[in-house]
């Protein structure tokens, strides 16, 4: 089988919207007019009434309810509403899944990407605004496979767990290719920038790849305590096995290790959204 077949039924694959599209597009560009995108998310109903119901929730505990996206810009910046944008616009792109908890899914997701700008802040070497972008569709190739082929993702499932061998080696037992792999042709598909599908391709194995990059080790760390929250390890546990090789990678000072229980606390503030 060959990633191709996952991108060949169009009427299936996610629907981001345009808006969101150009804001990723749009990450690195110092000179991006982001009074133009707020404009652009304004006319899109469905996304800007996720967006308010988000800013008005508990978690930001604003004095006073926010009734537009040109209020939110001035409450919240516009750097706080790119992140909602792109997680709404991201998280909204499917509405149901075979054999996928959709709310679960994105939920960790969100998780994932609110760690990465976490420590991607901590380092001169990676964007935090694109950490968090990758962090949120690291496992978007999982997702384009439920979608397309959910027998056999569910079959690819239920080997992990009666092996218990690794997802990957799962993946190419019955694929011949990983969904990091098809999660970078999807970002190509949608022409987003290379940077962000090389990050999630190498993402499980930064500092293998042919072209390591402190983005994607700043990503494998999110995955690495996102996944120790979900299994409920001790906190001892989850700093004896720190992936400290790809923190050094990345730029993140060695006192951000004693920060861990910190980072175990963070809260996406973002699954209002679902």
């Amino acid at each position: 089988m060959e990633v191709s077949e996952l991108l060949q039924q169009s009427a299936k694959l996610p629907n981001v919207p345009d808006v969101v599209r150009e804001l990723i597009q749009q990450l690195n560009n110092p000179n991006a007019d982001y009074g133009s995108i707020a404009e652009k998310v304004t006319k899109d109903q469905t996304l800007s009434l996720k967006i308010l119901r988000l800013v008005n929730s508990a978690h930001f505990g604003l004095s006073r309810k926010v009734s537009s996206i040109d209020e939110a810009v001035v409450m919240l910046g516009m750097v706080q509403l790119k992140t909602m944008v792109i997680a709404s616009g991201i998280a909204g792109s499917v509405k149901e899944v075979e054999g996928l908890d959709l709310k679960k899914f994105w939920a960790e997701s969100f998780r994932v990407a609110t760690l990465a700008k976490w420590y991607a802040e901590k380092t001169e070497k990676v964007d935090p605004d694109v950490a968090f972008t990758v962090g949120l569709i690291h496992n978007i190739g999982r997702l384009l496979l439920h979608i397309a082929k959910p027998k056999l993702a569910e079959a690819i499932q239920k080997r992990i767990e009666e092996s218990n061998c690794s997802r990957s080696a799962a993946e190419m037992e019955r694929l011949n290719f990983t969904t990091p792999q098809a999660g970078q042709a999807l970002l190509q598909h949608w022409q987003f920038p290379a940077d962000l599908g090389e990050a999630v391709l190498n993402h499980k194995r930064p500092l293998e790849a042919e072209n390591p990059t402190p983005l994607s080790a700043v990503v494998n760390i999110a995955c690495y305590i996102n996944a120790c929250i979900r299994k409920e390890r001790s906190i001892e546990e989850v700093i004896a096995r720190f992936p400290r090789d790809e923190a050094g990678f990345a730029g993140l000072p060695r006192e951000v290790i004693d920060e861990t229980e910190t980072a175990m606390q963070i809260d996406s503030g973002l699954d209002s959204l679902l």
